[in-house]
């Protein structure tokens, strides 16, 4: 079992296809921040849910995780050590690059400048001691006033830190039960976190629902790490299907056009689906099925292992850690006017999104990555799996 875990192929279009979920967030900011406008129903009921990207990866990384560590033997020190390598080096540098605005803003809030008022951090800015001391040890999803604080994509890190803290102990567990009961993992965990939405949706304990409305509960709703947990248990269940199930390359189009048939269908209709609903897993069964499609590696898919996609792909986390600050910067937002409201705009903060995403990447993450994974050779690779 260790030798042939050991012999799996790399899965490089799950590697690029990264890089696209996380352009699709960064879409939704722009049109939240009031940042860019886009053009045409498409790309306006695309951007409109971008958030579901995050899903997607958390979908994604609970697969990544089976199919890189089921059956290799790794312990449980080694795992953390370099799960720690693979994702602090980024959102340390990325912590440094935006803490100037974030102290300075929520400075200016307590001495109740209303031009530095971010809702997100109403309750953040009295309690800057112990918001810092949360985001920098990745516990801010834990109190909701915290979420979304100091660099708000890094919600999604303090998740995947607690996914990470309880894989060593879901993996012996969910390997052992029957393809039956990891087929039953998907819809339950999608009715759970569905119920989850309903229930807010009809007490409304923080007033009338959109997707900048903020407050304690409906915080946690959203970004709670046990309430984004069957989305992991998702993917790790689907990875453990497609480890011990029969690859028929025949189902893979069938299969990713479905999923992707079922995000389009979700996007027409999402001005009257309610926002909670489609924010809490409602598309992670279609990013399972997209996820399996894709790796069993579907003919015409070329363009998805070449060497820039991949290197798009590698760069995908620090692209994802900075992009609303790139986005900030360069269009305008929180307050202050657009700029750049063109085609021609957004290709160029396209250009420089990523060239800075690609430099972190080169010159931070991966040194820094090497220097702190696990020494032992068979274990180095394990480091390598790129964080959602």
């Amino acid at each position: 079992m260790k030798a042939a875990a050991m012999e799996r192929p790399r899965l490089p279009a799950l590697t690029s296809v990264r890089f696209f979920a996380a352009l699709w967030v960064a879409t939704f900011h722009m049109r939240a921040m009031n940042s860019f406008t886009f053009h045409g129903v498409v790309m306006s009921h695309l951007s409109a849910i971008g958030y579901c990207g995050v899903s997607f990866f958390f979908v994604l990384s609970g697969f990544i995780l089976v199919y890189t560590y089921a059956g290799r033997g790794a312990s449980k020190r080694e795992f953390w050590q370099a799960r720690f390598a693979r994702i602090y080096p980024a959102l340390a540098f990325c912590l440094l690059i935006t803490a100037p605005w974030f102290f300075y803003a929520c400075v200016q809030m307590r001495a109740h400048d209303p031009r530095f008022f971010v809702p997100e951090w109403q309750w953040v800015a009295p309690h800057l001691g112990l918001t810092a001391v949360l985001s920098v040890l990745l516990l801010e999803a834990w109190l909701p006033q915290t979420a979304l604080a100091w660099n708000m994509p890094n919600w999604s890190l303090s998740v995947e830190a607690f996914f990470y803290l309880f894989f060593p102990f879901l993996l012996p567990w969910m390997s052992r039960l029957s393809r039956r009961k990891l087929m039953a993992i998907v819809p339950v965990g999608w009715l759970l976190t569905l119920i989850c939405a309903l229930v807010y949706m009809h007490y409304l304990p923080d007033g009338p629902v959109t997707s900048k409305t903020v407050g304690f509960w409906i915080n946690g709703l959203k970004f709670s790490p046990l309430l984004r947990l069957p989305e992991f248990l998702t993917g790790m269940a689907t990875g453990l299907l497609f480890l011990h199930g029969e690859r028929n390359r025949r189902l893979a189009w069938p299969l990713v056009l479905g999923g992707l048939a079922g995000v389009a269908l979700v996007a027409a209709l999402s001005p009257r689906i309610p926002y909670l609903v489609i924010h809490t897993a409602l598309l992670g069964p279609a990013f399972a099925l997209i996820v399996y499609g894709i790796a069993l590696q579907p003919a015409g898919l070329g363009v998805f292992e070449s060497r820039w996609m991949q290197a798009l792909g590698e760069a995908s986390y620090p692209f994802y850690l900075l992009h609303t600050t790139v986005i900030a910067a360069f269009f305008g937002g929180y307050g202050s006017p657009a700029r750049h409201q063109t085609l021609a705009g957004f290709a160029m903060w396209l250009v420089i999104a990523c060239a800075v995403a690609l430099l972190i990447d080169r010159f931070i993450e991966r040194p820094l990555r090497r220097l702190l994974r696990p020494r032992r050779k068979t274990l180095a690779a394990l480091a390598e799996p790129s964080p959602a």
